[in-house]
């Protein structure tokens, strides 16, 4: 595997998550939260989805000291900097009560908060 560029890595972590631990952590308990995002890899289609489950990893490493950072953690760090890109790119006419927006919101990004 090619060596990453941890620094790089958490600098985009950092542009791409524009909540706070609190502010993800609060949207998490919603059911707007808990409406939206792919079940498909628990199996049945139920439980939590893909995005919910990265928002509780986001909160753990967003606490994190640089120094604790382990190469898992890098790793969602860069499958979160991915999603958010991918999914900004198809921005739809009405984000505010969005799936689009609420999705995004379970992966650290609120639209929303861009100028």
């Amino acid at each position: 595997m090619a060596t990453i560029d941890r620094d790089k890595v958490r600098k985009d972590f950092g542009e791409a998550v524009n909540m706070t631990p609190a502010e993800i952590e609060k949207w998490l308990d919603t059911k707007d939260s808990r409406a939206v995002g792919w079940k498909g890899e628990h199996g049945d289609g139920e439980g939590e989805s893909v995005g919910h489950a990265s928002g509780r990893k986001i909160i753990a490493i967003k606490r994190k000291k640089v120094a604790d950072l382990t190469d898992g953690d890098y790793d969602h760090m860069r499958k979160v900097i991915g999603y958010v890109h991918r999914h900004l790119a198809q921005r739809p006419k009405d984000v505010e009560h969005s799936h689009w927006r609420y999705s995004l919101m379970n992966w650290g990004h609120d639209p929303m908060k861009e100028a």
